[in-house]
């Protein structure tokens, strides 16, 4: 790991267009201490990466956990926690609009680091906030820092590791759905522990969320990256891109909104899709707990094997592929097959850290990773929005999982299409030049 790291380093120092924030014009003389501290940057940056990434869905996952107690301690009506469920896409796509302006100006490890301020302080105030409002306002400043980090983590993996940008965003991706996955198995059995007390169970994950800011404190003062994303490079245009204009910028962003929308519907709708076909309460959340945790291995496989693909399109078919079939099943025979269908399910699922990975490969220059990123993702969250509670309607009216799961099926095909699409072998910046 050690020597893989020291000939990233001299690999990114060579770089004359994405230069982290310690690749300096030393004098020669300082050549050993400039390379001891762009060592010294390079391991932290990796350390916050993985942290940050743990981090960007126990806000969410830890609620759904205890979203009846919450409920039942706030005395908060249905339509609201109803409400609950769409409020983190929603703060996705406002909030992520805003990350490359913030990392223009200050650069994107100090909007990283204050996301991770912010996620902190949510998680400690909507416990204790004494009413609904102030629940959702604390899960709002929690989800604002989630939505700039997302969009962010793309530019500072394409900025620092701009010959490993597979395996850092499987690394990223990876510790993303570990983090996902722990929240949803650990919240209840810790709140438990602390005596049954719903707040204290959601507060206490503030405590990783705090770990996640100190390895940023380092590079919030360094503003090497956010004027480097104010000056273009030799050879790059200095016109604003236009990134409305790239057809693989729409393709990416509506594929992104489908495989949330899919993701989403399986998080919130899984689990009763299976008590509903007579499986046990407790095996229905270890199904889904089953889910998640395939993101864990996949999310680090998928980005290494996409970045050594001249077309990505074969995977994103494979995965929709898998996701048809878990579909099926789900039609067919819920309870017969259910762990083959929740395996099924978790691969298809992994469309996320694809998707992650072509917004890094799509753009040639970091503003342009900035750009698609913000665009792909608020456009995205947009998109996914009104999934899952249509999922819920169709439910409600129908008495039955036929039509939702025809909603589900009828969803992953241009998911399959537009995913083609957005994995061809071109660029954003040529597509907007043109």
């Amino acid at each position: 790991m050690m020597g893989l790291m020291a000939r990233e380093e001299t690999r990114t120092r060579k770089s004359t267009t994405v230069r982290g924030p310690a690749a300096t014009d030393a004098p020669a003389g300082d050549a050993p201490t400039g390379a001891a501290t762009r060592a010294w940057a390079t391991r932290l940056v990796v350390v916050g990466i993985v942290l940050s990434a743990v981090n960007l869905r126990p806000a969410i996952t830890s609620l759904g956990a205890l979203l009846e107690e919450v409920r039942d301690g706030l005395g908060m009506s249905g339509s609201v926690a109803g409400l609950l469920t769409s409020v983190p896409p929603l703060c996705f796509a406002v909030f992520g609009v805003m990350a490359p302006r913030l990392a223009r100006r200050f650069g994107p490890g100090a909007v990283v680091c204050a996301g991770m301020v912010a996620i902190t302080a949510g998680l400690l105030i909507r416990p204790y906030a004494g009413g609904t409002a102030g629940f959702l306002a604390g899960s709002a400043l929690a989800l604002m820092g989630i939505a700039v980090s997302n969009v962010l983590m793309p530019v500072i993996v394409k900025r620092w590791f701009p010959d490993r940008v597979g395996s850092m965003t499987g690394l990223y991706s990876m510790a993303l759905a570990l983090g996902t996955a722990a929240a949803a198995a650990v919240t209840v059995p810790v709140t438990r522990t602390l005596g049954g007390n719903w707040q204290a169970g959601l507060a206490v994950w503030a405590v990783l969320a705090a770990a996640a800011v100190l390895p940023w404190i380092p590079l919030v003062r360094d503003r090497g990256t956010a004027s480097a994303e104010r000056a273009p490079a030799r050879g790059e245009p200095s016109a604003p891109l236009r990134i409305t204009r790239s057809r693989t910028a729409w393709a990416l962003a509506v594929f992104f909104g489908l495989q949330a929308t899919a993701a989403y519907i399986t998080m919130g709708w899984m689990a009763q899709i299976f008590r509903d076909a007579g499986v046990s309460a407790g095996t229905a959340g270890l199904l889904l707990a089953v889910t998640m945790v395939m993101g864990v291995p996949l999310a680090f496989v998928i980005p290494r094997v996409a970045t050594r693909l001249p077309h990505q399109g074969p995977i994103v078919i494979a995965l929709g592929v898998c996701g048809l079939a878990g579909y099926a099943g789900l039609y067919f025979a819920p309870a017969g097959g259910a762990w083959a269908w929740a395996v099924l399910l978790g691969v298809s699922n992994c469309a996320f850290p694809l998707a992650l990975t072509m917004v890094g490969m799509r753009a040639r220059t970091g503003a342009g990773v900035a750009q698609l990123s913000a665009f792909a993702q608020s456009t995205g969250y947009l998109i996914s929005i009104p999934g899952p509670l249509l999922v819920g309607v169709l439910y409600q009216h129908s008495g039955g999982w036929g039509l939702p799961i025809a909603l589900m099926t009828g969803l992953m095909i241009p998911q399959m299409a537009v995913g083609v699409l957005a994995g061809r072998d071109r660029t954003v910046e040529d597509e907007a030049a043109r």
